[in-house]
């Protein structure tokens, strides 16, 4: 039961990072589509032991990657990739900070990162993870300028 528990709640992590879930029944719905059965309830429960929050923009974000999100949305100016590698350019003299907030929030998809003044690098392991590091990072810029 605690494995099926963690690997559902593994999967929420990712469905929120890769997605801009903004109810439970959209959260049901992904993970039903991952082949995981569970009910709102359950995902309500998984919500309030996850500490996911509601973010005024109407979405659900992880505790752990709030700071970066607030990070992101108001300092990055862009973000490319082209491979496994993805560049983002910032506000100048924030790389840094930046690059130690995609430390912290140990995101699966980035093995590191390299900062200077105004551009960061971030190695993925592979092009498929280069890509959903881009798509998470495009999510995090938008939340404050989508609604």
């Amino acid at each position: 039961m605690a494995k099926r528990r963690n690997d559902r709640q593994e999967a929420i992590r990712d469905i929120v990072r890769s997605n801009n879930v903004r109810t439970q029944r959209m959260l049901v719905t992904k993970l039903k589509e991952r082949n995981y059965r569970c009910t709102q309830a359950t995902v309500s429960r998984d919500i309030a032991d996850m500490g996911l929050k509601k973010l005024p923009e109407g979405f659900y974000v992880l505790a752990e990657d709030l700071h970066l999100q607030r990070m992101v949305s108001e300092l990055v100016v862009d973000v490319v990739r082209t491979g496994n590698l993805v560049v983002i350019q910032a506000q100048p003299g924030t790389a840094s900070g930046i690059a130690a907030a995609i430390d912290a929030a140990e995101l699966p998809d980035a093995l590191g990162s390299l900062a200077g003044n105004d551009t960061i690098l971030v190695v993925c392991s592979t092009e498929e993870h280069g890509e959903h590091f881009e798509t998470m990072m495009g999510k995090l810029r938008s939340t404050n300028k989508e609604l």
